[in-house]
């Protein structure tokens, strides 16, 4: 399904269908539908996304994979069969087998022939050892005493030998976002990984996809600042790409939002902490060489990227268990709500005094974001009162949620809608790992067709 951009170029266009797991499902569809597209990306899995899922899984051995994998695929397999299009997505997540098996029980169920390919090799918890470093503190691993998960970031190399088995949908653990779509790049267009000018163009396309509907103008949306038409509508982008690694962004026609140079400009920065070095297994891509163009309405050409070697190691995401957070919350509303949702705050803040080493107060529309509030011109007709606190032990985040539900009746006049939580919580650290110590493998599962019977 690649056309030709002049003189017999191979183009290859990749859609974005998901930029986070708890992303819209129907814009996926309408790519699949009518974007014309050859490849679908999925990118679905956070740090802490994985870490829950390995929860998961200790729990039971077939889950692990997104919890919303079957609801995408129910809605997308019909689709992407009738036109040809194959999907690639770190939904499989801590259990990419389980999930592989899970998208052919659908495919049974509708009678549709399927091919899945399963990446692992992601998971590294056994290989770490007690004096990795940890890159946010410069601690060590064996100072946590209770890890969840170890997780390494692959990148596109790992994908290709599922690319060439030939799946409709592929599905991976932890896979750095951009490898997800320089990944079919790659396999369609036959670049060398060790290609570093190829990598980066790749790296600079996959990080314009990876957050969907953000560069369409979703996450650039300001009302009378920056307008996006039809916004209950966002259409998801594409990217159109050559062997030489130029690339066209746009999104499907009859759909809203924008993409333009400003939209780009700001998914392009987002998440980098150096332009001149963004650092992914595939590469280490310059942005500072990446050039922009309106080459229509709602079509950009990007070009200019350029790249240094793969580094030697990946990073590893970490999960360890950091306790439980308790939560409770409280609004108060009418003349003088902020002198009374202070009060309870302090209330509270007394009563709980000693218990717990982490705990926070906000006064929701007054100071819980910034910490103060800003050029707060009238005193505020609601405030909503937010505690929250970390503990080693669910009995003890207990407190929280039970000292603010006690403000019905011993706090200040006018509370109402009170409400507790307690969240098992899980922290995310990183260390790096030696890149020949990761060893991926694929996994083939396939089903002819057959209808099941019920």
């Amino acid at each position: 399904m690649a056309r030709a951009a002049g003189k017999g170029v191979p183009l290859i266009r990749i859609g974005s269908g998901a930029g986070f797991a708890g992303d819209r499902l129907e814009p996926a569809v309408v790519l699949a539908e009518r974007g014309d597209i050859r490849y679908l990306g999925l990118e679905c899995l956070a740090e802490r996304t994985i870490a829950l899922a390995q929860l998961r899984r200790l729990k039971d051995p077939e889950e692990g994979y997104d919890p919303m994998l079957l609801r995408r695929m129910e809605l997308l397999l019909p689709v992407i069969k009738r036109r040809g299009v194959r999907v690639i997505s770190n939904m499989g997540a801590a259990n990419p087998v389980a999930g592989a098996e899970a998208v052919l029980g659908v495919a049974r169920r509708r009678g549709i022939a399927l091919k899945v390919a399963a990446v692992t090799g992601d998971d590294v918890l056994q290989m770490l050892r007690p004096e990795d470093t940890i890159l946010e503190t410069g601690g060590k691993v064996g100072d946590y005493r209770w890890l969840v998960s170890a997780n390494a970031y692959l990148g596109a190399d790992a994908l290709l030998p599922a690319l060439a088995s030939g799946a409709d949908v592929i599905l991976t653990g932890r896979v750095a976002d951009p490898s997800l779509f320089l990944a079919p790049a790659a396999h369609e267009l036959g670049w060398d990984p060790a290609d570093a000018q190829r990598m980066a163009a790749g790296t600079v396309m996959g990080h314009l996809l990876e957050c969907a509907g953000q560069v369409t103008g979703g996450y650039f949306a300001d009302p009378g600042v920056k307008d996006v038409p039809d916004f209950a509508h966002l259409g998801f982008p594409w990217a159109e790409i050559g062997a030489d690694g130029r690339f066209v962004l746009g999104k499907p026609e009859r759909t809203g939002g924008r993409i333009d140079l400003m939209t780009v400009r700001e998914q392009l920065l987002y998440e980098v902490t150096d332009p001149r070095a963004y650092v992914t297994p595939d590469v280490v891509a310059d942005f500072t060489t990446v050039r922009i163009a309106q080459a229509a309405p709602d079509r950009v050409a990007v070009s200019g990227a350029s790249g240094r070697a793969r580094p030697a190691t990946l990073k590893a995401s970490i999960g360890y268990h950091a306790g439980y957070v308790g939560e409770g919350e409280i609004g108060y509303a009418g003349p003088n709500a902020l002198a009374r949702a202070r009060l309870a705050g302090e209330t509270v803040r007394e009563r709980l005094a000693g218990e717990f080493r982490e705990l926070r107060i906000d006064l929701i529309g007054c100071d819980s974001l910034h910490g103060k509030a800003y050029r707060m011109a009238a005193e505020p007709y609601e405030v909503r009162l937010r505690v929250a606190g970390r503990a080693t032990l669910r009995e003890k985040a207990e407190l929280i949620g039970e000292e603010v539900e006690a403000l019905w009746t011993n706090g200040p006049g006018g509370g109402g809608g009170a409400r507790k939580t307690v969240r098992e919580q899980v922290g995310v650290i990183s260390t790096l790992i030696e890149r020949e110590r990761v060893r991926p493998a694929l996994t083939i599962r396939e089903t002819r067709g057959e209808k099941a019977l019920v």
